[in-house]
């Protein structure tokens, strides 16, 4: 059982991508999909074992990528389960899509010389990514025809009572005007809101959910006209984790982390708030409805924390995979070390992308004083077209806790990752600027062509925890700094 990726996948493949039926029968140590005898084909059934967590009934099944955001793979709530009060009744939200530039302009944001960079904004009033947005993840498609350029990210509303976490996609032309919808998707073509927390109470991601990665590949185990999207993602669960603060950190220490709070201004910040973490896994055939995927844990995640005093056993964030050829695939993520008090970035490794196995830390924290020297999160790993090395960009966490973007670099992808350089390769702007606290959750994007440079597209944190999405890139095949994008001209 082996994966593929597809490499030269043109926007007009995707578009055409037909998963008829998955079916998931799974073992103690396999998951193996395979056609069911179904006369509806639009039916995805999966078979689950049996686990700690009791369930009404051991088949399930899921309509292929339904349209609803919130897409699980279980649709019935068990007898026993006591979920969360749904005396919230559900946001709603307008169904225009609008475009990048619009949403810039309705924020009130600074001058052009202090908006530098800047590609991507808040969703305007009352959207579903009007509070916060953040980690993107950036797929560059080419064809002959066009180019075409998807942005999944996560954002929450000021709509929601709480702090929950969605995912939602942008397109664009160019990777710098985005369309974006304020609201969920409706149809195939759509932009906006595409996956919302499990509504399982049983489930590791309750509470928040936020991609990490999406990979287009096909696979002996899912057997489909052609490729299908892999979305890989970190789910939150209402779990706290225990971790004595012994005020060593000058930085509150968080899971999920939040820029934005609803108490920040009032100075009432809760130190500590660190809710359990674990990854995830999710397929579609268009990159917009999307069907979970069970893991081997018994929330449904694809593994678990390590066993206590191991360095990842607090939490598991950020899961960032990379197919490096058949039947291997690289997980790279982060979690915080509680014995030598730094974060840290490990590595998993798979046949298949659903069963993995980790291998250990690879890249810890750097030397004092230095940005990253209380560790990296949020690690990007690239295979350099040119060269065949592994370039991982990663936010370093300095000693008061400022956020800055790093490099390192490796041969193999798998061991002797090397920074690449002492300093940063992207620090917070000058003093107003939108992105002047802090900068973090690095994509790269390599471009091919006619333009021989690289892309960085980041979280930037500005006054008063506002989060927009940045761009800056590097000159030429030169990474040893990247310049911010500068044109726009509001």
């Amino acid at each position: 059982m082996e994966a593929t990726q597809s490499p030269a996948v043109s926007a007009s493949t995707l578009k055409n991508v037909n998963v008829s039926a998955i079916s998931i029968s799974r073992k103690l140590t396999t998951s193996i999909l395979t056609w069911p005898s179904s006369t509806n084909p639009k039916v995805l059934h999966l078979y689950v074992p049996k686990n700690p967590v009791q369930r009404n009934n051991t088949f399930l099944s899921l309509t292929r990528c339904s349209t609803k955001p919130n897409t699980n793979t279980n649709n019935e709530t068990d007898q026993d389960s006591t979920p969360e009060s749904n005396s919230n009744q559900e946001p709603q939200y307008p169904s225009t899509p609008i475009s990048s530039n619009d949403s810039l302009h309705s924020n009130s944001l600074p001058s052009q010389s202090l908006s530098r960079g800047l590609v991507f904004d808040l969703g305007p009033s009352n959207s579903w990514d009007d509070k916060e947005i953040g980690s993107p993840v950036v797929k560059r498609f080419l064809s002959d025809e066009e180019e075409r350029w998807y942005m999944w990210y996560h954002g929450n509303s000021t709509q929601n009572a709480g702090s929950a976490d969605s995912i939602g996609l942008a397109v664009s032309s160019n990777g710098i005007h985005w369309e974006r919808g304020v609201g969920p998707v409706s149809s195939s073509g759509g932009v906006g809101l595409v996956m919302k927390c499990s509504q399982d109470w049983w489930a590791f991601d309750t509470t928040s959910i936020r991609p990490g990665e999406v990979v287009v590949m096909s696979s002996s185990k899912v057997r489909a006209s052609s490729a299908v999207y892999w979305l890989y993602y970190s789910g939150f669960s209402s779990e706290k984790v225990d971790y004595t603060d012994d005020d060593s950190l000058e930085f509150r220490l968080e899971n999920p982390e939040r820029s934005c709070l609803d108490n920040v201004n009032s100075g009432n910040v809760e130190k500590g708030k660190i809710f359990k973490s674990l990854p995830g896994l999710a397929m579609s055939q268009d990159g917009r409805h999307w069907a979970r995927i069970e893991g081997e844990h018994h929330s449904g995640a694809l593994f678990d924390v390590g066993s206590e005093r191991e360095w990842d056993s607090m939490f598991i964030a950020g899961p960032r995979v990379v197919f490096h050829g058949n039947s291997d695939l690289r997980m790279y993520y982060h979690s915080f070390d509680v014995e030598s008090g730094q974060f840290g970035i490990g590595i998993a490794r798979s046949r298949d992308g659903i069963n993995w196995m980790k291998l250990g830390r690879i890249i810890g924290g750097g030397k004092t004083t230095s940005f990253d020297e209380f560790g990296a999160i949020n690690a990007c790993v690239v295979s350099n077209k040119k060269d065949g090395k592994y370039l991982m960009a990663y936010e370093g966490v300095a000693a008061d806790g400022k956020r800055s973007i790093g490099l390192a670099v490796s041969p193999d992808g798998l061991k002797d990752w090397r920074r690449f350089q002492d300093e940063a390769v992207l620090e917070a702007s000058v003093k107003d600027g939108w992105d002047n606290k802090g900068v973090g959750s690095p994509c790269l994007v390599q471009m091919d062509g006619e333009v021989d440079e690289w892309r960085l597209y980041y979280r930037g944190v500005g006054n008063g925890g506002r989060a927009g999405i940045g761009m800056a890139f590097s000159q030429g095949n030169d990474v040893s700094s990247f310049r911010r994008w500068t044109g726009f001209h509001l």
